[in-house]
């Protein structure tokens, strides 16, 4: 860890939950988090979101402190986060280590523009991180479009 936050902004929320209990069953430990929907199995949804005329987006621990939160409401498991300040125009990097992928952000405060990725797999919604981060960024619009990574097609056994 100290290596990273001599890099810049590390979150206090790393997890060790990749750690199996001895009472897990085989089965659980090699579940397989790719979702079958409308007749496709695949990996996971990304969400490329767009928050134009947007606030609040060059504070690292604000940007930090918000994408945790939309992290659990969409019901993700934080890993770890690592966030960069860049100077002079106060534009944030970061990233969001989940274990069910990542949430990452690219801000443009002379733009009022930010740029977030959001892939998640499993059960996790991640469209609920929306409102989440709508509530820091105060965007006056935002652009949505979602990706399923990983499509394979379901074939029925005869």
């Amino acid at each position: 860890m100290n290596a990273l936050a001599q890099l810049g902004m590390v979150s206090e929320l790393p997890r060790d939950n990749q750690t199996v209990a001895s009472n897990t069953s085989h089965e659980e430990v090699c579940k397989d988090y790719f979702i079958e929907r409308d007749g496709e199995r695949f990996a996971g949804h990304h969400l490329l979101i767009d928050f134009w005329d947007a606030k609040n987006l060059d504070d690292p621990a604000s940007i930090d402190a918000t994408l945790c939160e939309a992290a659990v409401t969409a019901g993700a498991t934080i890993l770890h986060s690592h966030f960069h300040h860049f100077t002079p125009n106060g534009g944030v990097s970061g990233v969001i280590v989940l274990a069910e992928s990542h949430i990452s952000i690219h801000t443009w405060p002379e733009r009022n523009f930010a740029a977030v990725d959001v892939f998640m797999c499993g059960a996790c919604d991640p469209n609920l991180t929306i409102p989440v981060m709508q509530r820091l960024f105060q965007a006056g619009r935002v652009v949505s479009d979602e990706v399923r990574r990983g499509r394979e097609k379901i074939t029925n056994a005869a």
